[in-house]
């Protein structure tokens, strides 16, 4: 590996391991040199993205980091509900709709009506929901399975986005400003949302208040790149402002 390669997959396993890093368990599962893996941590150290600890490293408390499906599902469950329902609402009523992995993007597939679409998503756990609605066609990428996320993010999974043209993205994010745009985890997490969205005709991001604000490891797109974004009634107003500014539409719920 090279050292940007070595210092996505530390941040990966840390996100893997709610946050917390072993300089001895990253030498082994890297096959490198311990004194290779302090200074790839020292490296993000000084990116602000982790801070060094006795031993090892945790990601820094500004680093939107992931914790488990499970665990997210049992969060802001209001405001993820208010969110969903007026994703739905830019549903075409005869087309083809892209739904992103995680915790929110499963909260809009519960809502989703039983119309005459197809969604075309990575995210497993929602496909049973959508199965409950008949008149729903449901199509799984394929890739492997992140244990986090319960998405499918690799090379395959890019590989089938990039042969696809869909009338709709509902897109989810670890982060948001207007300087950094739509941000994520890890590098496949980003690769395969990216791709998402340059298959879309039209671009929305749901994304909860908490994350508005928030800038995390890898860029997914730029603010103009979207069309819309949907997010909940605790954004601040100059944040707002400055999201309206940069060009989608802002809804808040």
């Amino acid at each position: 590996m090279y050292p940007a390669e070595r210092q996505s997959a530390i941040v990966a396993a840390a996100h893997e391991h709610d946050g917390v890093l072993s300089v001895a368990s990253l030498s082994s599962e890297l096959a490198v040199t311990t004194e290779t893996i302090r200074r790839d941590l020292a490296a993000l150290e000084r990116q602000g993205i982790i801070v060094r600890t006795h031993g090892g490293a945790r990601l820094a408390h500004g680093m939107p980091f992931e914790i488990s499906l499970a665990k997210r599902q049992a969060e802001e469950a209001d405001e993820k509900r208010r969110i969903a329902l007026r994703a739905v609402k830019e549903l075409p009523s005869d087309g083809v709709v892209l739904l992103d992995s995680g915790s929110l993007a499963l909260v809009t597939a519960s809502v989703f009506p039983d119309a005459s679409i197809i969604v075309v998503t990575n995210n497993l756990p929602a496909i049973p929901v959508l199965r409950q609605r008949p008149n729903v066609s449901v199509m799984a990428l394929p890739g492997r399975v992140r244990t986090i996320s319960q998405g499918a993010v690799d090379e395959w999974t890019r590989q089938r986005l990039s042969t696809l043209n869909v009338d709709l993205v509902l897109l989810g994010s670890n982060g948001l400003t207007a300087s950094a745009g739509v941000t994520t985890t890890i590098p496949d997490e980003a690769e395969v949302k990216r791709a998402m969205l340059l298959s879309a005709k039209r671009r929305v991001l749901t994304i909860t208040a908490s994350k508005v604000g928030l800038t995390s490891f890898c860029h997914v797109a730029d603010l103009a790149e979207l069309d819309m974004i949907i997010t909940d009634s605790r954004i601040e107003r100059e944040t707002a402002d400055e999201l309206h500014a940069g060009g989608p539409e802002l809804v808040v719920v």
